[in-house]
């Protein structure tokens, strides 16, 4: 069972940039598919970004692509995603999810493909 815990959120203006990490303890063994999604009231979870650690394979929205990316430090267990050039629409509870590959049936941004959830951090961007 793995535990991830995501830090980083703020409020920032249109413009400002921030980043998130997600540190993962527990048993993250085989855990080689990590996740950014967001969420605002009233929507649907989104998936922002998600990375296949062992390839190095990236994938993006299009809503963040080109502004956003996502990256992992192996040695400390940590996954970032770089957010430059906020906008309002950015404003959503983020969260990072964590899934093995072997278990994943569909595509990258299905939230039900996750077994492996952070409690979210909150991004708020001011125009």
């Amino acid at each position: 069972q793995a535990q991830l815990a995501e830090s980083g959120g703020g409020s920032v203006q249109a413009g400002g940039s921030l980043t998130l990490s997600c540190i993962e303890s527990g048993d993250t063994f085989g855990v080689n598919v990590m996740g950014w999604f967001r969420q605002a009231p009233g929507k649907e979870r989104e998936g922002v970004a998600a990375i296949y650690t062992n390839l190095g394979l990236t994938f993006y929205s299009d809503s963040v692509k080109g502004r956003f990316t996502i990256s992992q430090d192996n040695d400390k267990n940590t996954v970032y995603l770089q957010m430059n050039s906020l906008t309002p629409d950015d404003t959503c509870l983020y969260y990072c999810a964590a899934e093995h590959v072997a278990h994943m049936h569909g595509t990258w941004n299905e939230d039900e493909e996750y077994t492996y959830w952070g409690q979210g951090t909150q991004v708020t961007v001011s125009s």
